[in-house]
């Protein structure tokens, strides 16, 4: 039988799940618990409305959880509204364990390719990066200073599932994972609105850890001026200045391009 009242006990869990409790995530959605089921992530409990129960794509994520022997629970519209933080909630919810990364982790693959948030508070804009980043190639993301909680709900719907397959750091000190960045030989390269080196003229093909900055203000001026290089996105008048999100995807997709370029040479020659 579905559970119909919002005073249940498993309501507390899924609401405090959503409002931050640092143990635990929420998944909302059937994309997000079918890209946490693939990552092998540590679901602790999910919750499905007797009618999503009954499609097909949201059936076969409910018994594949229940193979992993995780708990199941049927539960009425009213209560699902009260589980889903969205307006218009997809019908199955799940907790899973936070992921547990190290700053050190998400320098730990290959020659680096990292994004550094700083400062950026928007958690659609952090999950955005996040996403750009597992699809540019990236090695990890740090949501360093003020940022967004990069497994926060909204963050993670951002990410569209890039987050539990990514190493991505989140409540870090800026100072902390630049010093990281310069111990594990990357070259810094700090995002800048206007007068730095256009990002197709700037060597982006080693490692390095770009460091975009928050909405509005952008880096602190003593972050971008100790970086070894400052680059700017050209744009053309009257535009000033791009969503951080979307200066992110721009210079880590040029990274990309870079290296497939610098991998052609060497396989060629």
């Amino acid at each position: 039988m579905a559970i119909t009242s919002r005073h249940n006990p498993i309501v507390a869990r899924f609401r405090d799940a959503a409002n931050g409790d640092g143990a635990v995530v929420l998944l909302d959605g059937a994309h997000l618990v079918a890209d946490a089921i693939a990552a092998n992530a540590a679901i602790a409990l999910a919750a499905v409305t007797t009618a999503s129960r009954a499609k097909p794509e949201i059936a076969s994520i409910a018994d594949s959880l229940v193979e992993r022997g995780v708990e199941v629970t049927t539960v009425g519209v009213s209560v699902m509204n009260a589980l889903s933080p969205v307006r218009s909630p997809a019908g199955i919810v799940a907790i899973a364990d936070r992921p547990a990364r190290a700053v050190a982790d998400v320098f730990a693959r290959g020659v680096p390719l990292v994004a550094v948030a700083i400062d950026v508070q928007d958690p659609g804009n952090v999950g955005a990066i996040i996403r750009a980043a597992e699809a540019a190639g990236a090695s990890g993301v740090v949501a360093a200073g003020a940022s967004a909680d990069p497994f926060g709900w909204k963050a993670l719907r951002g990410s569209m599932g890039s987050a539990l397959r990514l190493p991505v750091a989140g409540s870090v000190d800026a100072a902390a994972a630049i010093d990281e960045a310069r111990r594990r030989g990357c070259r810094i390269v700090a995002t800048v609105p206007r007068g730095g080196t256009p990002i197709f003229d700037a060597d982006l093909s080693g490692p390095v850890a770009i460091l975009v900055g928050g909405e509005g203000p952008g880096l602190a001026p003593a972050i971008a001026a100790a970086a070894a290089i400052r680059v700017t996105v050209p744009m053309q008048p009257p535009v000033e200045s791009l969503n951080a999100a979307v200066t992110a995807a721009i210079i880590l997709y040029e990274a990309y391009r870079q290296r497939q370029y610098s991998l052609f040479k060497r396989v060629r020659y």
